[in-house]
């Protein structure tokens, strides 16, 4: 490929340079226009490059480009938060409309007119969600909704638009947004016409300043505000759960004190194969009175062999006091597997007598205390914790790591230990 590249002449190089098509990610590129769908949610982090996707589709449709459109849509709304988002970001800002490599002369802003033309006539309106009345009356045949889920009134002013969206064989829609748990966004993603692309902020690193990169994605990854503003994944709470992800990280630590005890959970699965559950190994320590959860080791599909070298691995790493292991299926089996490994490590057996929400119960009464705190962020583990309801995980799964966190900080803070040695991590 680099022999054939350098076979090109210079103006063809600098065209391919210049073309989206040749730059863009999968992500970046619309779904297929003789597809029957109607919006297009490119859903990602900050910085991902939602801008530069949005502002080259308005732009490519404008132009009748044969790859993203069958024929030029001649009029398009552009609708942002309000209406110096649209200016600043979608048309004037650094990967706004204005900002594009030139396919040709470029098109016309009129800020007062709140007006985008192109040279064959095609013309972009710009429009302010806070203003969902002038949606009234204008009508469309494509538009370009720029971070949704920071409107103030997103049903209103999307509804609006949508009523608008009348003109041509097959009307559409790209909504370019970092994510949040609001209504619209759940609703847009659940619509069967619906087309929804994901980036994160490290897809685009290439573009970003690296003590950004170093900084704010460092500091903030797998935390909520990390995944969703990072990752762009939709993070919600489930009304009945026993944990919420604002206690969380509430209760979030960069380090953990010097620390009294440390144990290693072991929540073995019931079989193993393909089908089995996950084996939850979950590390926690405390300090006298609180505890600090300081890993999740857990494995999918493992053969007990290899969950039980994870378990006796992690304990090495920490130093840990014990391993704490529920016998209820298999005790005689997992005992055996350990002592294979290593005999000297010392295991405390434990087994369920209650369900696991009677179990995690007086757990959580503990986060609410404010004497748990996880140290670091563990989000497949919190994850569970803030499925967990009455009824178990909402996907009918077995919350293996929440099993083990339980059986962990149970051990620490609800039931006497032996005396203590200081240990600094």
């Amino acid at each position: 490929m680099p022999a054939f590249l350098a076979s090109l002449p210079a103006p063809l190089l600098a065209a391919l340079e210049r073309d989206w098509l040749h730059l863009a990610r999968p992500d970046q590129l619309p779904p297929c226009p003789a597809a029957p769908w109607t919006t297009w949610a490119v859903i990602g982090g900050r910085g991902c490059g939602k801008t530069r996707t949005g502002a080259e589709w308005v732009s490519a449709l404008a132009l009748g480009d044969p790859a993203f459109t069958e024929r030029a849509v001649g009029r398009i709304a552009l609708v942002g938060e309000t209406l110096a988002d649209v200016r600043e970001v979608m048309v004037e800002g650094p990967s706004g409309l204005l900002s594009l490599p030139p396919r040709g002369p470029r098109p016309r802003w009129s800020p007062a007119r709140r007006r985008l033309e192109w040279e064959n006539g095609a013309v972009a309106l710009a429009f302010s969600a806070e203003e969902p009345d002038s949606l009234r009356g204008p009508q469309f045949g494509a538009a370009w909704c720029d971070e949704i889920a920071k409107w103030r009134a997103p049903e209103a002013a999307y509804d609006m638009l949508l009523f608008g969206l009348r003109l041509g064989a097959r009307p559409r829609n790209l909504v370019t947004t970092t994510p949040r748990p609001i209504p619209l966004i759940r609703r847009l993603m659940a619509d069967p016409r619906t087309v929804v692309s994901r980036a994160r902020t490290a897809d685009n690193a290439g573009n970003l300043a690296p003590a950004f990169l170093e900084e704010v994605v460092g500091r903030y990854a797998g935390t909520r505000l990390g995944r969703q503003e990072l990752d762009g994944e939709l993070i919600e709470d489930r009304a009945d759960a026993l944990w919420t992800r604002a206690a969380l990280e509430a209760g979030r630590r960069e380090r953990a004190p010097p620390l009294a005890r440390i144990v290693v959970a072991v929540d073995p699965p019931a079989s193993s194969g393909a089908r089995a559950d996950a084996c939850g190994i979950v590390a926690a320590g405390s300090d006298g009175g609180r505890a600090y959860v300081l890993a999740d080791a857990t494995l999918r599909r493992a053969t007990p062999q290899a969950w039980a070298s994870a378990a006796l691995a992690l304990y090495r790493r920490l130093e840990a006091d014990s391993l704490v292991v529920e016998v209820n299926q298999g005790g005689e089996m997992v005992g055996a597997v350990l002592a294979e490994i290593d005999a000297s490590v010392p295991v405390t057996p434990v087994r369920a007598t209650r369900g696991k929400y009677l179990r995690a119960e007086p757990v959580s009464v503990l986060y609410a205390q404010g004497r748990v705190h996880h140290v670091g962020a563990h989000p497949a583990l919190e994850d569970e914790m803030c499925d967990f309801g009455p009824d178990g995980l909402s996907s009918g799964a077995s919350p293996d790591r929440l099993d083990a966190l339980v059986w962990a900080v149970t051990h620490l803070l609800l039931r006497p230990g032996p005396e203590p040695r200081i240990r600094r991590l």
